[in-house]
């Protein structure tokens, strides 16, 4: 079941970003060190917390008998456009179609509020993780290399 998340689901929520977002930074050797403003080191509570207050995401959880498994949200952007942030599924639970659901329900929800395009942005050395976007439907891009990170951004479209 995919539903808004509440307020006091704010720190298991980053805690299903921070593990999901791990297993990146453990494949390609990010640590809080080389890469702190990556997901899995700077994603707590408190930044959640912020971008639902004064960034107005939406904010969704995938639920299993109660337990949050995965996480995703989106922010409104410009004129028809939705950017999906932090979608996670913790490491256990994945390759059961988890992750397709989110996305799915976030697509829905983007056209839903409006959006005719849904944004997202990927380490661009995973991929495994840009075909998976691929298969459902998003475009590559772009990159950007930034100081503060040591890989490349890999910009992704999904028209709506």
């Amino acid at each position: 079941m995919i539903r808004k998340i509440e307020r006091n689901e704010l720190p298991v929520c980053a805690d299903v970003v921070r593990r999901s977002f791990m297993t990146v930074a453990d494949e390609f050797g990010f640590t809080p060190e080389n890469a702190p403003r990556f997901v899995a080191f700077c994603t707590t509570t408190e930044r959640l917390a912020y971008q639902l207050d004064e960034q107005h995401r939406l904010m969704f959880a995938y639920l299993e008998d109660g337990e949050i498994l995965g996480f995703y949200s989106l922010l409104m952007g410009e004129v028809g456009e939705c950017e999906l942030g932090s979608l996670s599924v913790l490491p256990e639970y994945r390759h059961n179609g988890i992750g397709a659901e989110l996305l799915a329900h976030a697509m829905d929800t983007a056209r839903s509020i409006g959006c005719s395009v849904l944004r997202l942005s990927i380490v661009e050395e995973n991929q495994v993780l840009r075909r998976w976007y691929e298969s459902k439907g998003a475009v590559h891009t772009g990159t950007e290399k930034f100081d503060f990170f040591p890989f490349t951004c890999g910009y992704m479209r999904i028209e709506l």
